[in-house]
């Protein structure tokens, strides 16, 4: 059971690869800026959590040229992501003077990426390219000294590293793995609201693996510091990679051993059983009380869905 059509049972948004990552490239710099001169070369251009899209007579679009991109203000300094049908594509960012700039343009504006992906403004095809941009961009943001020095360090091998000139350390892009959870007891399943999400929304729980942690140990650990419920039975589902900055969902499921919760207040605005017929009537936007599941691009709602469509 889904709700949308683009992000079909077991595919939400960020998972597909178009794209051949090109690897044996990066450090060919030659290569690269003739790629990057070449006129078939296209670029998502990335601020904070938005993406930059133009608006044309076909629509929103998202894939620039690279002249398009520096016009409308993005920063020198291109990261190669890979090749699709043997054309370029990069990530490139844009100051926050540069995207204001935009602001009150027909022809181009600054959207938020999640509503991007939620609406459909741009094919689901090429949500996992455009979260492997914002993954980098907001990296290089985020490192641009040395955590060993402090030395300012140098974006190398086509923005998947940086190098320091002094103590010579090298830098390498990170993702932070989360475990997120659909936990059961019989025919009901255990879901939770945070503060920040959207009013009447409820998700699975979720959390980020800690050091020397295994993936069973974290699921167990974070379903009892949130809701105090005893778990076993931990199972795979899948993965989605989430550019929020940069972590990778890790979708599980668990069979509870206890029911009575006790919410983590400080994880959690609320959390409480489900029945199946709530959940079903949640992912449908047709519950009484207007109560609603994860949107179809989140892999929390293909582990609800997933769950319902097994024999009760």
């Amino acid at each position: 059971m889904t709700t949308n059509d683009s992000f079909p049972l077991g595919q939400p948004g960020f998972v597909s690869h178009p794209i051949d990552r090109a690897a044996h490239l990066r450090g060919n710099d030659e290569k690269l800026y003739a790629m990057e001169t070449h006129r078939d070369a296209r670029a998502y251009v990335i601020h904070r959590d938005s993406l930059l899209m133009t608006q044309g007579a076909d629509g929103p679009r998202a894939l620039l040229t690279l002249d398009e991109a520096r016009k409308f203000g993005a920063n020198p300094g291109t990261i190669f992501l890979g090749l699709n049908d043997g054309a370029a594509i990069f990530g490139m960012g844009i100051s926050a003077t540069a995207a204001e700039a935009l602001m009150g343009r027909s022809d181009v504006g600054v959207e938020n990426l999640r509503a991007v992906a939620a609406s459909g403004a741009v094919a689901a095809r090429e949500l996992s390219t455009i979260a492997m941009a914002k993954s980098l961009v907001g990296w290089h943001q985020r490192h641009g000294f040395c955590a060993n020095c402090g030395t300012r360090t140098s974006m190398t091998q086509g923005g998947w590293k940086r190098d320091c000139p002094s103590c010579k350390v090298e830098h390498f892009p990170r993702t932070d793995p989360v475990v997120i959870m659909l936990v059961t007891a019989g025919d009901k399943c255990l879901l939770g609201r945070q503060a920040q999400f959207p009013p009447s929304m409820w998700s699975c729980l979720a959390g980020f693996v800690e050091a020397a942690e295994t993936v069973e140990d974290a699921v167990r650990r974070e379903i009892l510091e949130e809701s105090n419920i005893q778990c076993t039975d931990v199972r795979y589902y899948m993965t989605q990679p989430w550019p929020y900055p940069s972590s990778l969902m890790i979708g599980c499921t668990a069979r509870a051993t206890t029911t009575d919760i006790i919410v983590d207040k400080t994880e959690l605005e609320d959390a409480r059983w489900f029945s199946r017929d709530e959940a079903v009537a949640m992912l449908k936007r047709e519950h009484p009380q207007g109560l609603t599941g994860p949107h179809p691009v989140a892999i929390a709602h293909h582990l609800l869905a997933n769950w319902l469509a097994q024999p009760a």
